[in-house]
Parts: C-alpha cells; structure tokens; sequence
C-alpha cells in the first residue's frame, strides 16, 4: 500500500468552500480510480492555509501512471485546483509501523 501525501496552501478566507470542493472532487473523481483505498483530509490549527490530503493507492503506479495519466486528473484539477495558493507539495510514503 502506497500513502500519497499532499499538502495544499489555500486562502485561508476560503476554507469552507475548499473544504467543500476537496471532499466532492475525491468523492466524485478520485474515489473511481483503479487502486484507490481511501483517504482523510485535516486542517492545521496553527496554519489556517494549511490543509493535509491523504489518499492510500494500491501501488504507486495506480496514483503516478493510472490516475496522473488519465482524464480524472484534469477534472480533479479543475475542482480543487482554483483554491490553491501554489502548487502541492506531494510525496509517496510506505508504512513503517502502526499502532492499533
């Protein structure tokens, strides 16, 4: 399993209806996509223009290749990408350890 760790920049005075948009556009768009497993958002407290998304893939390709390379990311781009302040920040991570 694959985590995908993206944090977004937005105008703090549009957090609400980025909030919106984000869930809709993963919900709507994303959540289709071959290997998706699932995903969280969460809003940093101290940074108010500071969101954290979490989308878990099967592989690393199912994000890269599958939904990079295909039509769903323009469309994922064209709902939440309007919000964003400059451009995310994304890195693949794999589990090292848990706790239950």
């Amino acid at each position: 399993m694959i985590l995908e760790h993206c944090e977004i920049e937005i105008d703090p005075n549009k957090g609400p209806e980025f909030e919106e948009a984000i869930v809709r556009g993963v919900e709507t768009v994303i959540a289709k996509s071959k290997g998706f497993k699932g995903f969280k958002v969460n809003h940093s407290v101290e940074s108010p223009e500071r969101y954290v998304l979490l989308i878990y893939w099967e592989t690393l390709e199912n994000h890269t290749v599958d939904f990079r390379g295909s039509a769903a990311f323009a469309d994922w781009r064209a709902i939440v990408g309007p919000f964003f302040a400059k451009p995310p920040m994304v890195e693949h991570m794999t589990l090292v350890g848990k706790s239950d």
